[in-house]
């Protein structure tokens, strides 16, 4: 069993509806209000601060996504170009994230669909894990499909809120003073804002199932990033211009009180629509990229060999998509605390993308083969310092969260050790030993 397998249903649009569909969920809705707080209008440009290390971070996914296409490249590039125990400690921290991940959708996409319908909380996102899982089971092509109807949904309604709200109700001197807080205020507001660009390499998850992967990975990879930033900063700008820093920092939900200045009654349903569609397909993503994790782990045999199955008719990893809804389900579990919740996410996420800096650089140094196979490249000696780069970014913003809640850093942990008892002492060979 191998990647063969797979279909490929993944075009360039898909590319981009998987990147900029991962990153655009949660965060654009929460995220610029404490933003705000600390740097008023200089927002924005924390915002460009922050997309600063994902642009690193893209430029080796770019690379290694044109060089070494294949499906879980998460753990696979690790396992391959740095060590296998490596590949395995990314693979099981990122069970964690992604767990995490999909509790943060399910939660706050039910909390906003609440403003329209009164609904309880865990059944319905035990309902919206379902639908997700329904998305991918059939094929990756109705999984690409969903995410790019979601995605056009979201993109017409943020646009209603930019032109709507950007030629009748923006006044940019509540864009004044630029600095409420100083530079320190702008710095301290960027690590808040760096979520917003997680998950813009979501494609490379299912780099097997890309049409044309070694070209269409690296030039979809610059599509989402692109317009993601291009997106975050005509929102904040409308919202700032709207709210004015004061107010957009104090508001529990920015997007919605700053569409009500100018559309009135109307506001509320077209934000809550473009916050399921922009979370529903976050989560559709996650599914996708959560799921070819566990398949590369299985058919590594890092983690037990069903997870490894492909059906034969949908030709998608079956055993592994029915195992992140199970994961889900458990999930249910975890305390419904966002901050909690958003650093147990960041901080493997942060892991990876440190671990796949450094197999882009280590690729460039030491196999030639795929660096003269890669699409998308730069000259040697840049290639390899701008892998180093990245690693040492994401390595340093994982401590950042350490003040707000020491919490997950336990929790990871005790998961790491339990990864090191589960590696070192695996069920086979326990049972083995009992044998004896």
């Amino acid at each position: 069993m191998s990647d063969a397998n797979l279909a490929k249903g993944i075009d360039l649009w898909g590319v981009v509806a998987l990147g900029l569909g991962t990153a655009v969920g949660v965060s654009i809705f929460s995220a610029i209000a404490p933003a705000a707080k600390m740097a008023g209008p200089a927002m924005l440009l924390s915002a460009l601060l922050a997309a600063l290390p994902m642009y690193l971070i893209a430029i080796s996914y770019a690379f290694l996504g044109s060089a070494c296409p294949v499906s879980g490249a998460s753990f696979v590039w690790p396992a391959r170009f740095l060590h296998p125990a490596w590949g395995f400690y990314i693979g099981w921290a990122r069970i964690v994230a992604n767990v995490g991940a999909i509790v943060v959708l399910a939660l706050v996409l039910v909390r906003y669909a609440a403003m329209l319908v009164p609904l309880p909380t865990k059944p319905t996102m035990l309902v919206v894990l379902l639908l997700a899982l329904l998305a991918n089971l059939f094929g990756i092509g109705i999984a690409a499909r969903v995410q790019k109807i979601l995605l056009a949904g979201m993109l017409i309604l943020f646009a209603i809120f930019v032109v709507w709200g950007g030629s009748t109700a923006v006044d940019v001197t509540r864009l004044q003073p630029l600095f409420p807080n100083g530079l320190h205020g702008m710095i301290a507001a960027t690590p808040l804002l760096m979520g917003l660009f997680f998950g813009i390499e979501a494609a490379t998850e299912a780099g097997a199932e890309v049409t044309d992967s070694r070209r269409t990975i690296p030039l979809g990879i610059a599509l989402s990033i692109g317009s993601a930033t291009l997106l975050y900063l005509a929102v904040g700008f409308v919202a700032l211009g709207v709210l004015g820093g004061d107010a957009l920092g104090a508001s529990d939900a920015p997007i919605l009180d700053a569409a009500r200045r100018f559309m009135g009654p109307a506001a509320t349903p077209i934000v809550v629509l473009a916050a399921v569609l922009s979370i529903g397909k976050s989560l559709n993503a996650l599914f996708a990229m959560f799921s070819r994790s566990l398949y590369a782990m299985g058919l590594a045999g890092s983690l037990p060999a069903a997870l490894g199955k492909v059906h034969p008719r949908w030709q998608t990893p079956y055993v592994a998509l029915i195992a992140v809804f199970v994961l889900g389900c458990i999930g249910l579990l975890l305390p419904m605390e966002l901050t909690f919740l958003f650093l147990a996410v960041n901080i493997p996420n942060l892991l990876k993308y440190g671990s796949i800096c450094l197999a882009a650089a280590r690729v460039t140094e030491r196999h030639p083969e795929l660096y003269e196979a890669a699409a998308f490249k730069f000259a040697k000696p840049r290639m390899r310092a701008l892998g180093y780069a990245g690693a040492f970014c994401a390595l340093a913003l994982i401590f950042v969260g350490l003040e707000a809640d020491w919490r997950p850093y336990a929790l990871l942990a005790t998961w790491m050790i339990a990864g090191m008892l589960y590696r070192n002492f695996p069920p086979q060979r326990l049972r083995a030993w009992r044998s004896r």
